[in-house]
C-alpha cells in the first residue's frame, strides 16, 4: 500500500490528547456513564437478539445520501474528542483519504459511509438507546479483555457469570474468523448488514472497515487477534489505515458538503443500488 502524508494532530478539538477517557473534561463524565451502561448492557443473547431484529431490513427505504443527512441529527455520546454533526465528521475523514489515497475511491465511500449505522438512536430505527449503537466494540462469548475502555464495568455484566463464555476462547475456536463471532451490537455490524443484504460491490476490506472500524481492543491493542482467519488479517491492514483518519481527522473545521456532494454522489452511484431497504 502506498505511504501516506497524513499527519496526525496531537490534541482533539477539546485541548485534550485523542481517545482519553480519563481526562477531565467537559464530556469525560457522560462518556464514563455511557461505557458503564454499555459493558453492563451488552449480551450474548442481547446481541443475538437484535441481529435477528434488524435483518427484516424493514425501518426505512432511502439512498445512502438521504442517510448522510438524517445523521445530522445524531451527536455521539461515547466520543471524547468530537461534538461537531457527525456528516461533517463522515466528510472530514473521507477528504483527509481521497487527498492521500486519490486511486482508493473504495475507501473513500467507506469513510462516507462507515458511521451511517448510528441513525439506530433515531425513532423511525428503533430509537436506541446510545450505549446500544455507538462506543468501541468487543467480542462476546468468551472472556473481556482488560484492553477494552473502562473495563472494571463489565463485572457487572450476565454474561460474566457464565463459565462457558469466562475463557480466552469461550465458545470459539482459534482462528474461526470473526464473521462467525458475535461482537457487540451497534451502528457498524447494523450499517455492513445494510450494504451486504443491499449488493454493495465496495470491496471485502470496504466491508471489513465497516464492521469493525469501532472494535479498538483488536486494531489498537491488539486483543483478540487469535479469532481472526488469514482474510480477516489482510484486511485488517486496510483497516489500520483508515483508522488513523477516522480518529484524527475530526475538527473544527468544516468541509464544504455541497462543494464535494457531486463526487460521493457518483462514487454512491458505482458501489450501491439508488434506493436501499434499512
Amino acid at each position: 500500500m502506498p505511504n501516506d502524508g497524513f499527519v496526525a494532530p496531537e490534541i482533539n478539538s477539546f485541548g485534550k490528547t485523542f481517545r482519553d477517557y480519563n481526562a477531565e473534561c467537559e464530556r469525560q463524565k457522560s462518556v464514563e456513564e455511557f461505557y458503564r451502561l454499555q459493558h453492563i448492557n451488552q449480551t450474548y443473547d442481547f446481541v443475538k437478539k437484535m441481529r435477528e431484529e434488524y435483518a427484516k431490513l424493514d425501518k426505512a427505504e432511502m439512498s445512502i445520501w438521504e442517510c448522510c443527512e438524517l445523521l445530522n441529527e445524531v451527536v455521539d455520546e461515547s466520543d471524547p474528542d468530537l461534538d461537531e454533526p457527525q456528516i461533517q465528521h463522515l466528510l472530514q475523514s473521507a477528504e483527509a483519504i481521497r487527498k492521500d489515497y486519490p486511486d482508493e475511491d473504495w475507501l473513500h465511500l467507506t469513510a462516507l459511509i462507515h458511521d451511517l449505522g448510528k441513525v439506530l438512536t433515531l425513532p423511525k430505527f428503533g430509537g436506541l438507546p446510545q450505549w446500544a449503537v455507538v462506543g468501541d466494540t468487543f467480542p462476546l462469548g468468551c472472556a473481556f479483555d482488560e484492553s477494552n475502555v473502562h473495563h472494571k464495568y463489565f463485572k457487572e455484566n450476565p454474561d460474566s457469570n457464565n463459565p462457558a463464555y469466562n475463557t480466552k476462547n469461550g465458545i470459539y475456536t482459534e482462528g474461526c474468523g470473526l464473521d462467525n463471532v458475535m461482537i457487540s451490537w451497534g451502528h457498524d455490524d447494523y450499517m455492513y448488514l445494510v450494504a451486504k443484504e443491499n449488493g454493495t460491490t465496495l470491496p471485502s476490506a470496504g466491508l471489513f472497515i465497516v464492521r469493525y472500524h469501532s472494535f479498538y481492543p483488536l486494531h489498537k491493542e491488539g486483543a483478540y487477534a487469535h479469532l481472526m482467519n488469514e482474510e480477516d488479517k489482510e484486511n485488517l491492514k486496510w483497516l489500520q489505515v483508515f483508522n488513523k483518519y477516522d480518529l484524527y481527522s475530526k475538527s473544527k473545521v468544516l468541509v464544504d458538503v455541497e462543494k464535494v456532494k457531486p463526487y460521493y454522489l457518483s462514487l454512491i452511484e458505482k458501489y450501491f443500488p439508488a434506493k436501499l431497504r434499512w
